[in-house]
């Protein structure tokens, strides 16, 4: 495959480009809770614990700004914005599930505890 550009960013494989669009520590993650449909951010980061704030919105913007995300928001106060998944976030769900399905074969390989997430 010949190179790639963009937003001015070189990608020589397509793996390397699906990767910068959902890779990274937090994004599945993110996009595989979103599979059970539309979340408030609350319910989001409840749902990862871990995650920092500005993580989560960094995320968000990310997933958004690729089009894997759709973000809603009312005009109520307080604001309420709600997140839910685009037909490219749905069609992502697909390779997570077989990275996923793969991560619990390795940590049975490995001898680690079961993980549902």
């Amino acid at each position: 495959m010949p190179e790639f550009i963009f937003h001015g960013k070189l990608y020589y494989t397509p793996v390397e480009f699906a990767m910068d669009r959902i890779g990274g520590t937090w994004k599945m993650p993110i996009l595989w809770r979103l599979n059970t449909g539309t979340m408030r951010y609350g319910e989001i980061k409840k749902a990862l614990p871990k995650i920092t704030h500005k993580m989560l919105t960094s995320a968000l913007r990310e997933l958004e700004d690729d089009g894997f995300v759709h973000r809603t928001v009312y005009a109520v106060v307080p604001q309420k914005v709600e997140y839910s998944l685009t037909e490219r976030g749905k069609r992502s769900i697909v390779i997570i599930d077989t990275i996923r399905l793969y991560g619990k074969e390795l940590m049975q390989e490995y001898g680690a505890g079961q993980s549902e997430s």
